[in-house]
């Protein structure tokens, strides 16, 4: 046989090739052998009815929160994110030097979602903070931001660490007090490693100008649309003039939706002024799991209910976030030879009410709804059929 698999009939949508088309996919073992119209079934072992549904690559969140049962963030990653669509995801400093090798062996290793993680800074990871009780921030003790650990932990595990994570709110760090010592930690750190950084804002006691002072080519700033202090925006609504700055420099801005930090008016704002972001991330844990974010489909439907084109939305959750892992034409795309992970979505048209963390509600046209899954050329889940 020539295929292990086809996928037929499906409306083929990949940014990275400018594709939008029907097309059939034939995969064997674990990688895309081909690409075009009226590829034969008859060729193939088993095949995948996409009848009436976009084909894309899988999709890639670049962050989540998937250490259930160490960090009371953590949810499961293959219900939550592979049956949903995200075949990889990026575990956004669930875990630190201390507490990684719990992560490795016990989520990384026996998930079918293609795991990735940031390292915290702090070696505790996030195992307090401000939702629990004693509501302890990881940044209340300096002690636990040690540089060292840090880079003996990546040294071990870069084949799945790929940059570090730093939590920057004052209610997580010492009232504040702690905010620029422990950036300037993880800045050490991330140079040291050769890695990129990724920071989180919201409620941060530095003014953002600071914060991306620290920042490189490749850092992420996640939660690019909060409304709380240190955002994007000034008092009168105009993107900061350092914002523009650290982006044409090559800072990546990425949406990390959360529980409390995506607002309508500020991505509207920032949108009008030519500021998008570089990728859609859903920040999905557990406190937001049954809503406002529930998944990665549902905040890219946000972004098409805030007029960014279908391509365009896809493209921050295939090639574009693809760079952000390093694996670029292996992941998030339908070229041959690329790794045989896709997501079959329905582009359902109605009328749908989206919130953003404020509890704000838009009603949009359209809404990406996940039917199907392949990973690695298996079948996750299989689109039903209707008569």
């Amino acid at each position: 046989m020539k295929y292990d698999l086809l996928v037929c009939n499906g409306r083929a949508v990949d940014p990275s090739q400018g594709l939008d088309d029907p097309r059939d996919i034939g995969l064997r073992g674990d990688k895309i052998v081909g690409l075009g119209k009226n590829l034969d079934p008859l060729e193939a072992r088993d095949t995948v009815d996409a009848r009436g549904l976009l084909v894309t690559p899988g999709l890639i969140d670049c962050h989540v929160h998937v250490y259930p049962g160490v960090s009371h963030y953590g949810i499961d990653p293959d219900p939550n994110c592979l049956e949903r669509g995200v075949t990889t995801a990026v575990d956004a400093g669930s875990a630190g030097a201390a507490t990684w090798d719990g992560f490795r062996r016990y989520v990384i290793e026996v998930s079918a979602t293609r795991l990735f993680a940031l390292l915290n800074i702090s070696s505790v990871g996030m195992v307090t903070g401000v939702e629990t009780d004693p509501a302890v921030g990881e940044l209340e003790d300096l002690r636990h931001c040690s540089v060292s650990a840090a880079l003996e932990t990546v040294e071990a595990n870069r084949d799945v660490i790929l940059g570090i994570k730093i939590r920057l709110s004052a209610n997580l760090a010492a009232d504040g007090r702690n905010e620029l010592p422990a950036l300037k930690l993880a800045r050490e750190a991330a140079e040291a490693a050769r890695l990129p950084l990724m920071i989180h804002t919201p409620g941060s006691s530095l003014p953002l100008s600071r914060i991306l002072a620290e920042m490189r080519r490749g850092d992420l700033l996640t939660h690019c649309f909060h409304g709380h202090a240190s955002g994007i925006l000034d008092e009168r609504g105009r993107v900061l003039s350092a914002v523009r700055e650290a982006v044409r420099r090559g800072v990546r801005l990425d949406v990390g939706h959360g529980k409390g930090s995506f607002r309508y008016p500020v991505a509207e704002q920032a949108m009008r002024q030519g500021i998008l972001p570089g990728t859609i991330s859903s920040d999905l844990h557990s406190y937001n799991l049954e809503g406002p974010v529930y998944d990665l489909a549902t905040t890219v439907s946000k972004f098409l209910l805030l007029g960014v084109s279908l391509d365009e939305a896809l493209r921050m959750v295939t090639a574009a976030p693809a760079e952000v892992v390093g694996m670029q034409g292996r992941l998030g795309t339908l070229k041959t030879g690329a790794e045989a992970d896709l997501a079959l979505f329905e582009l359902a048209e109605g009328r749908f009410e989206f919130s953003d963390v404020a509890g704000e509600t838009r009603t949009g046209r359209w809404k990406l709804v996940p039917r199907g899954v392949i990973r690695a050329g298996r079948v996750v889940k299989r689109p039903e059929q209707t008569a």
